[in-house]
């Protein structure tokens, strides 16, 4: 996870040129978290919310993911960029991709999930209206140029928006460090071989909290 610090750069990676122009293209990102095991009582973001985000689309597209098609930092699945409606169309015509159903779409969420990526909505280029999200993928800090530069670059601090956090019921905690190697935000440490969480550093991507063996981690709203 040594990419994560600040400043990291693999060799082949991206110029800061090009993290410039994402920063004015890519008006708005919300990091949509994904807890697998729903509970209804859970007031956050989770599978249901992104459910209602793109039930509400008439047409949704898949194409591969340029940044990890590009840099192949990882080995997480590469088919998972969604666009909806006009941006789909768009890239329909522009970039080869497929048109999907909903159920396609959810079983591309919760195995990207799996893969300990990070669903992000986006509104973006010309086509964005405010408050439109047209796009949703699954990002990792070490290849996608919004989240890597949000995690490395310290560019966009201000581009993502948490509308969830997570709190973990210590005494159920057993310093295993599973929830460590899936936050790609830094936000949980084992300093000492016990765990340090750093709230500030928490985007609720509930990535931690399907993991955890002891499900000591509960997503919390974030208002």
């Amino acid at each position: 996870m040594i990419h994560q610090k600040l400043g990291y750069r693999f060799e082949n990676d991206w110029p800061s040129e090009h993290l410039e122009h994402i920063s004015q293209n890519y008006k708005a990102g919300v990091t949509v978290p994904v807890n697998v095991k729903i509970q209804a009582k859970q007031h956050v973001l989770n599978l249901e919310n992104v459910r209602q985000i793109l039930s509400r689309a008439r047409l949704i597209s898949l194409m591969d993911c340029y940044c990890r098609l590009t840099f192949g930092h990882c080995d997480a699945p590469v088919n998972v960029c969604l666009d909806l409606n006009e941006v789909a169309e768009q890239h329909m015509a522009e970039f080869g991709a497929r048109e999907i159903t909903l159920d396609e779409v959810l079983d591309v969420l919760e195995k990207t999930h799996e893969a300990g990526l990070v669903h992000m909505a986006y509104g973006h280029g010309e086509l964005y209206e405010p408050g439109v999200i047209n796009s949703v993928c699954s990002c990792c800090t070490c290849c996608c140029g919004v989240l890597s530069g949000v995690q490395r670059f310290g560019l966009f601090p201000h581009l993502l928006t948490a509308h969830s956090s997570t709190v973990t019921d210590l005494s159920a905690c057993i310093d295993c460090g599973d929830c460590v190697n899936r936050c790609q935000f830094g936000a949980r440490e084992m300093p000492d071989g016990s765990l340090a969480f750093n709230p500030d550093l928490c985007f609720g991507c509930g990535l931690c909290v399907s993991t955890c063996p002891t499900n000591a981690i509960t997503l919390i709203d974030k208002q």
